[in-house]
């Protein structure tokens, strides 16, 4: 399955993005307090670590919480390394964050 392949899905009610991928269940576990959202929590099964799928399921998040206009407070430290890595995703963090 490539990249692309991977769709992005959002359990509203136990607050986490994932993805299905041959019965397991990469996510990235969120909470959202009035209009700002705090990704907690970023977890791929070992089955299928070492393939990338971390840093896309964090890209498709940040895509989304961008499209909803959502200040980002990264709790995960996955999270905050991939922004730190990728600093065109600055743009989506809250204005009291810096992690640059």
């Amino acid at each position: 399955m490539s990249e692309s392949e991977y769709v992005l899905l959002n359990n509203e009610a136990q607050n986490y993005y994932y993805f299905e991928i041959d019965g397991h269940r990469p996510r990235a576990e969120y909470i959202l307090v009035r209009d700002k959202i705090y990704l907690t929590h970023t977890e791929v099964p070992n089955e299928l670590s070492g393939k990338g799928i971390a840093s896309t399921l964090v890209k498709q998040v940040l895509e989304d919480i961008e499209a909803k206009g959502l200040p980002l407070i990264p709790l995960c430290p996955y999270v905050a390394a991939y922004i730190k890595r990728h600093p065109e995703w600055f743009k989506v963090l809250d204005k009291s964050v810096n992690i640059g």
